[in-house]
């Protein structure tokens, strides 16, 4: 059981160790993940609708979700496992939230990578987790099955 453990721990430290590589090998660090987290939010905040979206839902707690999202993307960048949040269930039941809010987050996103000046392969990397992300949220949050079956379609 030991060996087994010290094998995993071992495994973890190899992934965390290959990503931090390829992150520094991008110019991202946890100053640059610091940098994107505090511009992207700042932006999202003056949004004309993101802005009361997140404000409604996060209204005197915008700190303590700023370091949760700093941890959210350190550990998808630097495969750390040190967010264990639940994604879906903290946008479930948001006031506002539409589908088509996403598209103008992930636009967002993008002109924040580039503002902030990230290199080409950061903002690929960074908008490719985004977009992954985006999809998953959308999916969990607006996709009904049922719709797929073609008796629950209206006649054309």
């Amino acid at each position: 059981m030991t060996s087994e453990l010290s094998g995993r721990a071992a495994h973890r430290a190899e992934i965390t160790a290959r990503a931090e590589a390829e992150m520094a090998s991008m110019g991202v660090d946890a100053a640059f993940i610091d940098l994107l987290v505090e511009t992207f939010y700042g932006h999202i905040r003056n949004h004309p609708e993101l802005g009361p979206v997140f404000e409604g839902r996060l209204a005197g707690r915008w700190p303590d979700h700023m370091v949760k999202m700093k941890a959210f993307w350190g550990s998808v960048a630097f495969k750390t496992g040190a967010y264990g949040g639940k994604p879906v269930q903290a946008h479930q039941g948001v006031d506002g939230m539409a589908e088509h809010l996403f598209l103008q987050w992930l636009q967002l996103f993008s002109d924040t990578l580039t503002e902030i000046g990230a290199s080409d392969a950061a903002h690929r990397w960074f908008l490719a987790s985004a977009e992954r992300i985006a999809k998953s949220l959308v999916l969990s949050l607006f996709y009904n099955p049922a719709f797929d079956d073609p008796r629950m379609r209206s006649p054309s």
